[in-house]
């Protein structure tokens, strides 16, 4: 019996090709699989099926979470203008159209991100952007002051509120 001890363990066959023997299977549903079937990936070999390429949760960005960010996105704007105009009566305009841009950004950034879970696609930092354009052009209408440092200071909100929902 030192002889069959000894002898090779059995090999299976290929669960897709049952012509083709093989001694590996997949590390998620355990179903023999041959070289060719075979997927990398880095928890060890898996079959085609158990090996298809998944999307990260982080980029998996969904029509809801759209929703969500478009809604938190509207708050924002709402609130921005309304500060926007409370500042300018207050000081003018110039100094409005300094601040509020990146202040409007960074808070649309951080709250649509908020909304959505962390989430991040091209579709949010769109969404984070416009907020910032369309609040800086009404509160620009309302202050009827821009210039080159307002236009600086947009582009400022602008890359803050993309920054936080980049891909």
């Amino acid at each position: 019996t030192m002889a069959e001890s000894q002898a090779e363990p059995q090999a299976f066959t290929c669960h897709w090709h049952p012509e083709t023997a093989t001694r590996l299977s997949c590390s998620q549903c355990r179903r023999h699989i041959c070289t060719v079937c075979l997927v990398q990936a880095p928890v060890g070999i898996r079959c085609r099926e158990c090996g298809r390429a998944q999307p990260l949760p982080t980029f998996d960005v969904r029509p809801v979470n759209y929703a969500r960010a478009v809604a938190m996105a509207a708050g924002v704007f709402v609130l921005g203008t309304l500060a926007w105009f409370v500042l300018d009566l207050i000081n003018n305009g110039w100094l409005a159209s300094l601040i509020m841009p990146p202040v409007i950004g960074y808070a649309t950034g951080y709250l649509v991100s908020r909304a959505v879970n962390l989430k991040r696609s091209r579709g949010l930092m769109l969404i984070a952007g416009g907020t910032v354009v369309v609040a800086s052009l009404v509160g620009v209408t309302l202050t009827g002051i821009l210039g080159l440092w307002g236009l600086m200071s947009v582009a400022v909100g602008v890359l803050i509120a993309i920054g936080r929902v980049r891909m």
